[in-house]
């Protein structure tokens, strides 16, 4: 359909057929074979092209440089006004001063880059050296540690707490190890949230509600001891490695061993695995572990259960063990073979961390514990009673 002309008045009839006046002329977007230059910024249109290049007009009147050379187009230096203020002053080899200066220039102002790159590559790899040399210092466990694992001398400055034992237990309480607030006190169980003491009392082992600082009071009091596998404090069980527990279970045996206890109760199901460990030479499975006594194969303190424990110890790490403890209780186990060793109780963890029990299950299992104190404490008197 022919154009109409642009001059013709907008059709007011209706009866005219329509017509695209006033809307987009398509011959305005139709392709054009015009030959296109690089456009380039306005202050740069007034400088003088360097030889061996030539004009090229666009099509709106303006010019610009294009380059005969084989390689191509020419492309720009960084500083135009620097080029220009030279090609007023000076000859043919101010023509290429620019361009060599321009080189130059382009490759010191890489160099920084390349330098701050350097420099945190150096940082980096002094970093990872410094880490490999930390990791290489520590002790070595055969990756057995654990991943928060810190060593005796993140907690030197605190002293550990004494052991409240004595001949004739009815039970000796074996925790896993002091915390910081009851190193920092020297009494066991000292934290606010644990609940060690209150446990204690509603299950009938103690007749009243006793606090940390009695702690070594126990055996005079109740027939009550109170020791740990691993006597030096830490944050959490956490920091401790696995070779301290295992060579902690020598200990146990050996103080089980001298002080003859009727029951040892393992606080925490964690202990019971470091002994389980130990005696079986492998982890115990799910579906052999069971809170509350355990088989009599198990007790703790017999001849057989010190030697191999103490053996297991000294594969470890001989420099965990007490050898004076560890001797004295070989001692005992080779002059009364007659001894048949403490009844094993597994109770829950009384740190106020553990929580995978609710407390009215963790009640209940102490109560187990606190029936048969009970009853051997009743006994116990009643023949004390007999004799008198």
């Amino acid at each position: 359909m022919a154009a109409e002309p642009e001059d013709e008045p907008l059709p007011t009839s209706p009866s005219r057929s329509p017509s695209f006046k006033g809307h987009l002329k398509l011959g305005d977007f139709a392709y054009k074979d015009v030959p296109q230059a690089t456009r380039r910024s306005a202050r740069l249109l007034g400088f003088q092209a360097p030889k061996g290049t030539q004009t090229v007009a666009k099509p709106d009147g303006e010019s610009t440089a294009a380059s005969t050379s084989p390689g191509g187009p020419s492309t720009a230096g960084p500083s135009e006004r620097k080029r220009r203020r030279t090609e007023d002053t000076g000859g043919d080899a101010a023509e290429d001063a620019p361009e060599k200066k321009d080189e130059s220039k382009d490759a010191t102002s890489l160099a920084p880059m390349f330098l701050k790159g350097a420099a945190r590559s150096a940082r980096s790899l002094a970093i990872m050296t410094k880490r490999q040399k930390t990791r290489a210092a520590a002790p070595s466990d055969g990756g057995k540690n654990g991943s928060g694992y810190a060593p005796p001398s993140t907690y030197a400055h605190l002293s550990g707490v004494p052991d409240a034992l004595a001949p004739g237990l009815l039970v000796m309480f074996v925790g896993l190890n002091p915390g910081v607030q009851t190193a920092r006190t020297g009494h066991a169980y000292a934290h606010p949230t644990n609940l060690f003491w209150r446990l204690m009392h509603t299950s009938g082992m103690t007749t009243r509600l006793c606090s940390p600082s009695e702690h070594l009071d126990m055996p005079r009091l109740f027939r009550l001891g109170l020791t740990n596998i691993v006597a030096r404090p830490s944050r959490s069980g956490a920091e401790l490695a696995h070779r301290e527990l295992d060579a902690g279970v020598a200990v146990l045996e050996a103080k089980a061993r001298r002080f003859r206890p009727e029951a040892v109760c393992m606080v925490g199901k964690g202990i019971w695995e470091s002994v389980w460990r130990v005696r079986h030479g492998r982890a115990i499975r799910k579906t052999e572990f069971s809170y509350g006594w355990q088989p009599e194969s198990e007790n703790m303190g017999t001849a057989a259960g010190v030697a191999k424990a103490v053996a297991a110890a000294n594969s470890v790490d001989p420099s965990f063990v007490s050898a004076d403890l560890v001797g004295e209780g070989m001692e005992e186990a080779e002059g009364a073979a007659d001894w048949g060793g403490a009844r094993m109780f597994v109770a829950t963890s009384t740190s106020g961390l553990a929580a995978t029990l609710p407390l009215v299950e963790k009640e209940r299992i102490w109560r187990e514990l606190g029936v048969w104190v009970e009853q051997r404490r009743a006994e116990r008197e009643a023949a004390a009673a007999a004799e008198a």
